[in-house]
């Protein structure tokens, strides 16, 4: 039994990091996709969040090409939606980090900076969504702020790939230098 606990505390994080992989997956399919059909369209971007960056006319014509009912849905998603979808890849992503580099925990930072600034550009798309309802001017430097915003977002998400696919072939190494 005291096996069964010690290897338990040993491979804590990587047991956490599949049961939220599995989580991601889960909630990606199951609850993202069938919350976000409500706005969804069958051509262009069906997120602004979703390109790298995105200009004016991008969330204009986003916006027109809805109805307000699909406006009020895509509220939705970004405040409640989206927001825990973060919270379960940042987690995800925290496990697996945690369990390639056990003694490197600033490295974790990268991954929940990258949820702050996804849920920030929320917050501005939710800002910019709320101009046009209100039949006012998105203005230019409202989209710049949340296609910085978005454009950092993806690149710490990018550097966190990067940083556990490293984690991974350090890991292969090791466990072949080990079976030699």
């Amino acid at each position: 039994m005291n096996s069964i606990i010690t290897s338990f505390k040993n491979y804590r994080a990587l047991y956490f990091a599949i049961g939220l992989t599995v989580a991601f997956f889960l909630y990606a399919i199951w609850v993202l996709g069938p919350v976000s059909s409500c706005f969804t369209l069958n051509t262009g971007a069906n997120s602004l969040g979703i390109s790298f960056y995105y200009t004016k006319d991008m969330v204009e014509n986003f916006f027109q090409s809805r109805s307000q009912e699909q406006l009020l849905c895509y509220r939705e998603f970004l405040q409640i939606w989206d927001v825990i979808f973060a919270l379960i890849y940042t987690l995800m992503y925290a496990f697996w980090i945690m369990y390639f580099f056990k003694n490197k925990r600033l490295l974790l930072l990268i991954p929940v900076l990258g949820m702050m600034s996804d849920w920030a550009e929320n917050y501005v798309e939710l800002w910019m969504l709320e101009t046009y309802v209100n039949l006012m001017p998105i203005s230019e430097t409202t989209v710049f702020l949340g296609s910085g915003i978005n454009s950092f977002k993806w690149s710490l998400s990018m550097f966190t790939y990067l940083i556990i696919l490293f984690g991974i072939i350090m890991t292969i190494k090791t466990w072949l230098r080990k079976s030699k």
